[in-house]
Formats: C-alpha cells, structure tokens, sequence
C-alpha cells in the first residue's frame, strides 16, 4: 500500500466506544499477571484454549439461568484473551498459527455465549435480537479480515470485541445484582445488534473509497 493510502487508512481511525486511554490502562493492570505467566512458561495458545473453555462455560451459565456467574466466566474470558496476546508479544513467541488460533477461538467462545443468551431468551422476542447481535458481531471481525485479505487495513468503526464482552458482561453482573437483567441484557443487545451492524456496512463503503483512492494512484 501506498503512502498516501497509508495517510487515507490513518485518517479514519478506529472510534472506540471505550477511550484508547482507558483501554490501555485496563491492559496495563495485568502486566504483573503477564510477567508471571511468562515465568511460568505458559503458552500463549494455552491462554487462547482457555478463553475458548471460559466463553463455553458462559454460554452454559446463562443456559441454565446463572447470568450474574456467567457474566464473571466472560470477565475472565477476556481477560485471558488479552493476556494471550500480550505473552505473546512480551515472550517473543507470536506467530501466524497462534494468531490465527487466537482469532478463531475467540469466534467460537463469543457464539458460545450469545447461543447460551438464545436459550436464555427461549419464547421470548429478545431471541430475535440475540440472532442480530450474532450477525453483526460476526459481520464486524469479517468485514475487516476480508479487507485486510486485499491489502486494505479497515479498523475503523466500533463494537469490537472488547466492547462486545465488556457490554455482555456488564449486562449479566451489574443487571443480576440489580434484579433488571433481562431489559438490562435486551438493551445491550439492540445496542450492540445495532452498533456492529452500522460498523459492518461502514467497513464495507471504506473499502470502496480506499479502491478508488488506489486506482487513482495507479493511473
């Protein structure tokens, strides 16, 4: 890609529901937990398994009814998916499977808790939305690895998936302990059905515009 290419992709940021200083300095608090991690030769797939295994027992959680536990399972999903990345970088040990691994896996945790969320929601409209959320959820992560297949770097829009777990977990503890989980999840999910589908179809116009902006340099 062309420099000014680089300077088009540059120009349209990433705008994060959740500051970039706020998400840099929750990632900051689990160095201590990274530094030990790494001392304990700990793979970073191995984090990645675990956060798959934690996203299931979410997922299972809310099957059965327990949203306030299931919301703890995806604090520590996420947590582990963060970490996963972070002893990769710090231990010197990333590579394109792990990646790769890491990516897919957290596909599969994240339909694990909207499916647990489906069932929870049985009979009721809400499933409905819970079946858009998972479409826009999905549309979001492929959108932009579609783009980047074709040599287009496509951060931009919101609702990614550090905003969608933060979102479902909150939902789950902070709902459970007020007794209003079920209008409190409803509201999170059309926000984040609505939201990540709007980030899909903006992904997608970026990627025509940067088209043109690079047939425009071939000429």
């Amino acid at each position: 890609m062309s420099q000014k290419n680089s300077a088009y992709s540059q120009s349209h940021k990433t705008l994060r529901i959740f500051p970039d200083k706020f998400i840099s300095w929750s990632k900051s608090l689990l160095n201590p937990l990274s530094y030990l991690l790494i001392k304990s030769k700990i793979s970073p797939n191995t984090l990645s398994v675990l956060a798959l295994i934690t996203g299931l027992g979410a997922g299972v959680l809310f099957f059965f009814g327990q949203p306030f536990w299931a919301g703890i399972l995806i604090v520590i999903c996420g947590i582990l998916d963060t970490l996963d990345g972070k002893v990769a970088e710090e231990a010197h040990k990333k590579s394109l499977y792990g990646a790769h691994l890491d990516s897919t896996l957290d596909r599969y945790s994240e339909f694990f808790i909207y499916l647990g969320i489906a069932y929870y929601f049985r009979g009721h409209w809400a499933v409905w939305i819970t079946f858009w959320t998972i479409l826009g959820s999905f549309m979001v992560s492929y959108t932009r690895a579609k783009a980047e297949s074709l040599g287009i770097k496509c951060k931009i829009g919101s609702m990614q998936r550090g905003e969608r777990m933060i979102s479902l977990s909150a939902a789950g503890i902070i709902g459970s302990l007020l007794k209003i989980f079920d209008i409190f999840m409803i509201v999170v999910l059309v926000f984040i059905a609505l939201v990540s589908n709007i980030t899909a179809v903006q992904r997608i116009l970026y990627v025509k515009k940067a088209e043109k902006l690079i047939r425009k340099e071939a000429e």
